[in-house]
């Protein structure tokens, strides 16, 4: 550990004498300068952590001295004490004046003057200490704030792009003559006459459970107010409440200005709390309080606000299996489940599968200027038996890339890139319990399996190293790695 450096500024040899004889037993590294032109030049030198500077000295006095060295950065940060027998009550004043930490009298003690140093380097050590972690503080907040912003920024693009989406879907999410795409028509329409009625959306990702929170708002009394998305999972902890509930400023370190949350930004309108089995559990017992009252508080603020606003919720998760592991307040899911809407996934529906499809088609077609082609039988065919592990989504997906792949020329089997789609056929049933015809002979060794797909892949394609890979939505390379002589071995070609 470095020794902290004492300067002596004194033309008294006596006293500079005395003085190091009393701080370098402590261990301090002391440095004498006989006048204060030659304590200047050693200050700038040595960077001491404290000087000891009398006041009455040839030339300029310590007041001048002192003066000098607080108007250096390199300097004015080191405490000066001053030692003079000058005791005048103006003298005392203007020391202090001049940015002296401290005024000793002469004739002193040693003991008195090692107790003051000692406490001002100590007081100059915890001031250093924070305002380094001061630094780090305003770092980390700058770091946040930064965060939030991007947050902010990102979250309102994402609501545009959202709103942009639903209004390309339009109600292709509902879109099909399935008995379950009625109930949710039912249950959507249903929904626009209980305004207040708190809802609860189910079901596996990529099944349209925001387009249905749109719909429930877009159709309500509520439509000219705002819709709010926020996925729970983005919420950081340390910011949740703030995000929520908005804070006034000065209530927290970084928040520099009063900020509203999302449930004052909602008002009049619909907040959609999308993901809600990721909230963290800190923040269910809040949200639960405001469902109840209807009054939010900010951070910092002494008074309650009240707001109108309809909370929808959604989730792919299990609830109820939440639940029982402690994870997802029991009470709260009884607020925010009001009513239940379950959004079945597509392969539950495969009767609504050439409805969407042609839906889709007809969209990107338009968009691209292009008249819709037509669907082939066996296109159709397989789209019907495909899981659609992607729900809607994919489905619209697929439909975009086969329309580009066909170059407008009726849509083939082929035009379909989806990988391992020729051997993803719906699981019979309702959960999918039953194996597929397709699938039920494949080995269950993953790797062994592959190659058997690999394999029947280019059976189909007559050996067609090219067509197999883009059948299967690989590389060739794969393809050679399970089969390094290539096709020859089935008698096809490498092209």
């Amino acid at each position: 550990m470095m020794r902290e450096k004492v300067l002596i500024i004194d033309d008294t040899p006596a006293n500079l004498n005395l003085l190091s004889a009393a701080l370098e037993p402590r261990g301090y590294e002391v440095f004498a300068a006989p006048g204060g032109e030659a304590g200047l030049k050693i200050a700038a030198r040595v960077r001491p952590d404290l000087i000891l500077l009398d006041v009455v000295m040839p030339g300029r006095d310590g007041f001048a001295i002192c003066r000098e060295l607080k108007a250096d950065d390199a300097t004015r940060e080191i405490p000066v004490l001053f030692i003079t027998a000058r005791h005048e009550t103006a003298a005392v004043l203007n020391g202090f004046r001049v940015g002296a930490v401290d005024y000793i009298l002469k004739p002193f003690q040693p003991e008195e003057v090692l107790g003051r140093v000692e406490t001002h380097l100590k007081i100059s050590r915890l001031t250093r200490e924070l305002q380094a972690r001061n630094a780090e503080l305003e770092t980390e907040i700058a770091r946040r704030r930064s965060a939030e912003d991007a947050r902010e920024r990102a979250d309102a693009r994402l609501s545009t792009l959202s709103s942009r989406e639903a209004q390309r879907w339009g109600l292709a999410a509902f879109i099909g003559r399935s008995r379950m795409m009625r109930k949710i028509m039912e249950d959507i329409e249903r929904l626009h006459h209980f305004s207040q009625t708190s809802v609860l959306i189910t079901g596996e990702s990529g099944t349209g459970k925001e387009l249905v929170a749109r719909a429930i708002h877009h159709g309500s009394p509520r439509a000219a107010g705002p819709f709010i998305p926020v996925n729970c999972v983005a919420i950081p902890a340390e910011l949740a409440e703030s995000m929520l509930f908005g804070h006034l400023k000065g209530s927290f370190t970084g928040a520099t200005s009063d900020r509203k949350g999302w449930f004052e930004l909602a008002d009049g309108g619909t907040l959609f709390l999308d993901e809600i089995g990721d909230m963290p559990a800190a923040l269910q017992a809040k949200l639960l309080r405001v469902l109840e009252d209807g009054e939010i508080t900010p951070v910092g603020a002494a008074q309650a606000k009240r707001v109108d606003v309809r909370v929808v919720s959604a989730t792919n998760a299990d609830l109820s299996a939440k639940i029982a592991s402690g994870d997802f307040r029991q009470d709260l899911y009884f607020r925010l489940a009001r009513y239940l809407v379950e959004t079945p996934p597509l392969r539950e529906r495969p009767e609504d599968v050439p409805v969407l499809a042609g839906h889709f088609l007809e969209m990107f077609s338009a968009e691209m200027g292009m008249t819709p082609p037509a669907l082939t039988s066996e296109a159709v065919a397989w789209l019907t038996s495909y899981a659609f592990p992607g729900n809607v989504r994919e489905l619209k997906n697929l439909m975009e890339r086969a329309l580009i792949s066909s170059g407008g020329e009726p849509i083939r089997r082929e035009d379909f890139q989806v990988l391992g789609a020729v051997f993803a056929p719906a699981p019979a049933g309702r959960g999918g319990k039953a194996a597929s015809a397709a699938t039920a002979d494949l080995p269950l060794n993953l790797e062994q399996a592959e190659q058997a797909l690999i394999q029947r892949a280019l059976e189909q394609t007559g050996g067609n190293v090219a067509e197999a890979a883009r059948l299967l939505g690989v590389n060739r390379s794969r393809i050679y790695r399970r089969f390094p002589q290539g096709a020859d071995a089935l008698g096809g070609s490498n092209q």
